[in-house]
């Protein structure tokens, strides 16, 4: 399944909802990562906090990858961004 993130609370949303599919309580998914049952809790809260080593081994262990690519852009954001004095890079 492919998700995009714009936010961190989405990223909190996608690993309670993979927890659960997996049918992982958060003490059963600390145990296979080497980390508190607080600290799932706290991923799943307040997902802003999490380094990304510890989200890494949190993917894995529910057997999701990270991904990152380009923005798709639409036309009209392409000719913002041409328009615009920014410098092209």
């Amino acid at each position: 399944m492919l998700h995009n993130l714009v936010t961190p609370t989405q990223m909190g949303q996608i690993l309670k909802t993979a927890r659960k599919t997996s049918q992982l309580s958060q003490t059963e998914l600390a145990s296979r990562v080497g980390l508190s049952q607080s600290r799932i809790s706290a991923f799943e809260q307040q997902p802003e906090n999490i380094g990304l080593g510890q989200l890494l081994s949190v993917l894995n262990a529910l057997g999701l990858e990270l991904t990152v690519q380009a923005r798709q852009t639409t036309a009209s954001q392409a000719l913002q961004a041409r328009d615009s004095d920014a410098p092209e890079w």
